[in-house]
């Protein structure tokens, strides 16, 4: 946007004032830059512009708590430093692994640190981080991580009042684990919430798989210790995607979830023989075990509790939470459903399921997006 002529004959003097300090300005950028990018002339490898990057032009880092304990020494050496620390999804991180990240910067003998504020946040109502060893979790309360102890201790704290990710009747799943957890305008405004989904009479539903019942399959099997599956409800979900992709669902807006590693194997499979070929409908967007989607999100979740003898691991009542909480349109939940409503810890959220039919109830000739099947 340079006038030409730069300085036009006859102009007043603070015209031409103006132009002389737009020019330098521009020169003054030019050779800012050049300065800026004179480092990586000498700076060969990856490595050593990244860090360079980092503490020189970063204003925010993103880094998982491993990464910070593995390259923790290469941080202080360099000189990196920063005020400000925000810790997503503190709640699942070990207590130890919360302190790291604070200690990335060196500090003066006798000196403040430089770190001003730390903002964890987190649900302490939704899983915790995750100890293998049986000892060490039970006893010695490691899988506590110090979101969770601060709230017990009575630490103030700041807890969200409404939620934005799914339908208010999803929402009512899991809100009474929460002292006061509404919904935001848009849920009940936007388009999207208030369709129905095409070819579902309902927008949650349990779907009661009984073993004992003609094609609730043989239960729950357990082909070595703790990795338990189900046929019966493999088989019933991949009949359920394959009819919503029938219908025109999107592959990508479509979960599987399931409550055991053994479980999403076999879905695997399954979908894999129901599903894949030249033919077939294609896998879902994404299949795995409730502890690994803790989160995320996707708009419609088929969900497989598995067991059918014992409840299992799901009596944690924060596994529960996180497995209904992860859709947003819909969400259908496959079980036994004589054992889970008997169940004490999970008793508000299956009453809440309770209140629809147990048999999948369809709606034919819809279409997803609108067109008549």
């Amino acid at each position: 946007n340079t006038p030409a002529p730069v300085f036009p004959d006859g102009a007043p003097r603070e015209e031409l004032w103006r132009s002389a300090e737009g020019c330098f300005r521009h020169l003054k950028y030019v050779f800012t830059f050049l300065d800026e990018c004179r480092a990586f002339e000498i700076l060969r490898t990856y490595q050593e512009r990244a860090k360079y990057l980092v503490t020189t032009q970063a204003k925010i880092i993103a880094m998982t708590c491993t990464h910070a304990a593995l390259k923790r020494h290469d941080f202080v050496k360099s000189g990196f430093e920063f005020d400000s620390l925000v810790m997503e999804e503190a709640a699942q991180i070990l207590e130890v692994e919360t302190f790291i990240p604070m200690l990335l910067q060196a500090q003066a003998a006798g000196k403040p640190s430089r770190l001003k504020r730390v903002v964890l946040i987190g649900d302490h109502n939704q899983l915790p981080p995750v100890i293998q060893n049986m000892a060490f979790q039970k006893y010695s309360k490691m899988d506590q991580s110090l979101f969770a102890r601060f709230v017990r201790l009575g630490v103030p704290y700041i807890e969200l009042n409404a939620q934005g990710r799914a339908r208010p009747s999803i929402a009512d799943l899991y809100n009474w684990r929460y002292r006061a957890l509404g919904n935001m305008p848009h849920v009940a405004a936007l388009p999207a919430f208030r369709a129905a989904n095409p070819g579902f009479a309902h927008e949650f539903q349990l779907v009661d798989v009984d073993p004992t019942a003609d094609g609730g399959g043989a239960g729950e099997s357990e082909p070595t210790p703790h990795y338990f599956q189900n046929l019966g409800e493999a088989e019933y979900m991949a009949a359920v995607y394959t009819y919503m992709r029938l219908m025109g669902y999107p592959a990508e807006r479509i979960t599987m979830l399931a409550t055991y590693n053994g479980q999403v194997d076999l879905l695997k499979d399954v979908v894999a023989a129901r599903c894949g070929g030249p033919n077939g409908v294609g896998p879902p967007g994404r299949i795995a075990t409730v502890d690994k989607y803790q989160g995320q999100q996707n708009d419609y979740v088929l969900l497989s509790l598995v067991r059918t003898r014992a409840v299992g691991h799901l009596r944690d009542v924060r596994r529960l939470v996180v497995a209904l909480s992860r859709s947003r349109l819909g969400v259908y939940v496959f079980c036994c459903r004589a054992l889970f409503a008997n169940c004490l810890e999970l008793a508000p959220a299956f009453a809440v399921l309770a209140r629809r039919p147990a048999r999948l109830q369809l709606v034919l000739g819809e279409a997803y997006g609108g067109a008549a099947a």
